[in-house]
């Protein structure tokens, strides 16, 4: 194997999974080194080992790929087909089994990737095995792929019926109002597993919701839009349509269908912070009805809406704060036994579902608190949203460190200085005055830093923004 060979491997390996353009970071060839190596770090050798891949043209290869080099090395491949990546994890919890899923997620065609689990879920990130796998892996391109004595086997069954149940086992849809929902899939894996859930192709009961589908063709080449709702332009078709239809809401799902964003009856939309929010009071009222006294933690990140640990606390629950990171909120929802957490970035994790993310059962949530009250959403989910988010804007700068330096400098005398995760300052400000935060985050890959304010008022946040983004690109 030559350097460039590893060193592009190397690149494909991210802090929290593998992406890479296909046929040149991410080869069939890399595929069965990186199974191998994922066998052997996890110690998988004679254990079922889960894979699943989404609707791109290389996923279903380099599943074959991966069940290749994973029994070649011991491991009893179950290879549940298509699925969405939150039904890998339903898989792992299930059935205690690690996992690979095969995707790029939100990213364009020309990428693929795998997130790897341990058994349960459990994430894997750079610095808890995930490193260990990547150098694995260039060793056995390098020296070769050799079999165990016993390798592993290998079979197919498909999860998605039961994946259906277990979520309607969690949220009660029945006795909602009825609701009429536009979902836009963005031809990703929600094109598959919304019928099963919210409709009867898994053979489940009819729920009082009329979907009203956009883009449910599985497409890998993403014809209508990017499948990525965090980014405004992919919204649009989704805003227009629920208007067009005089719909109660809509529903917008990234390629993998774990990310879901929600836009409101007029096409506007409800920020993954409210979403949190929620979420995480209907997931603290499930358990305070079976015990009073329980002792509840909800995970947030540190750049979701000051609302929502303020929410949390005024249920009698407790809010941990935690930096941005998939692998790192896994891990604290299983450190902290935490009942729910939220991300920013639309990313919602249940202890009902082994700690893992899943925007389907988010969806639920939403849709059951929704329907079970009168009001538009637009006058529902401001209830749940006070306060003026700016959404993250992305600066390219010559030199992260000065950048961030000039910022901190100047708002020094201002407000307090917190350190977790880059820079966040939370202003000191007079009685009655609005209040206000930011905060500046290094991108782990690329010479970019992420800034995101929320104030009390708009005048306030954009006064804010702008000011710290000149210093930003100054």
């Amino acid at each position: 194997m030559s350097s460039d060979a590893a060193d592009l491997l190397t690149s494909a390996v991210k802090a929290y999974d593998v992406r890479g353009v296909v046929g040149d970071t991410l080869t069939e060839e890399m595929i069965e080194a990186l199974a191998a190596g994922f066998v052997d770090e996890i110690g998988a050798a004679g254990a079922e080992v889960v894979v699943g891949h989404d609707m791109r043209d290389s996923s279903p290869i380099f599943a074959q790929a991966f069940a290749r080099g994973a029994t070649a090395r011991g491991a009893h491949v179950v290879n549940i087909g298509l699925c969405s990546t939150d039904e890998t994890y339903f898989a792992s919890g299930k059935w205690h089994a690690p996992a690979a899923m095969f995707t790029a997620s939100h990213n364009p065609a020309k990428y693929n990737g795998i997130k790897f689990s341990r058994a349960g879920a459990q994430g894997i990130s750079l610095d808890t095995g995930l490193g260990a796998i990547r150098d694995r892996a260039i060793a056995y391109l390098k020296d070769g792929l050799t079999p165990v004595d016993a390798p592993g086997t290998y079979r197919e069954q498909d999860v998605l019926a039961d994946y259906a149940a277990y979520l309607r086992s969690l949220v009660d849809l029945s006795g909602i109002r009825p609701l009429k929902i536009v979902v836009d899939a963005g031809n990703g894996m929600g094109g598959m597993t919304v019928p099963a859930v919210l409709g009867t192709a898994a053979g489940l009961s009819a729920l009082p919701l009329q979907i009203i589908p956009m883009y449910f063709e599985l497409d890998g080449t993403f014809p209508n839009h990017e499948a990525n709702p965090l980014e405004p332009a992919n919204l649009v078709d989704v805003q227009k349509a629920v208007v067009a239809h005089g719909a109660d809401a809509g529903l917008a799902f990234d390629g993998d269908a774990d990310r879901c964003f929600v836009v409101d009856e007029k096409g506007d939309p409800v920020t993954p912070s409210a979403i949190a929010a929620i979420v995480a009071l209907r997931e603290i009222a499930r358990v305070r009805a079976n015990d009073p006294d329980a002792d509840i933690t909800i995970i947030h990140n540190l750049i979701t809406s000051r609302f929502v640990p303020e929410a949390i606390r005024a249920a009698g629950a407790t809010p941990v704060r935690t930096r941005v990171g998939h692998s790192l909120i896994k891990d604290e929802m299983a450190r902290t036994q935490a009942v729910f957490g939220g991300e920013h970035s639309a990313h919602y994790y249940f202890r009902e579902f082994w700690g893992a993310d899943n925007g389907m059962l988010a969806s639920m949530h939403v849709l059951a608190e929704f329907g079970s009250q009168p009001l538009p959403m637009s006058e529902f989910s401001r209830e749940f949203s006070p306060y003026v988010l700016s959404g993250e804007i992305n600066s390219t700068v010559a030199s992260v460190a000065d950048s961030t330096g000039r910022v901190r400098a100047a708002f020094a005398d201002r407000g307090t200085e917190d350190s977790l995760d880059g820079l966040t300052i939370t202003g000191t400000v007079a009685a009655g005055e609005p209040f206000w935060w930011f905060s500046v985050r290094p991108s782990n890959t690329e010479p970019l830093l992420r800034l995101n304010v929320e104030a009390a008022d708009h005048a306030t946040m954009e006064r804010i923004r702008d000011e710290v983004l000149a210093l930003i690109r100054a």
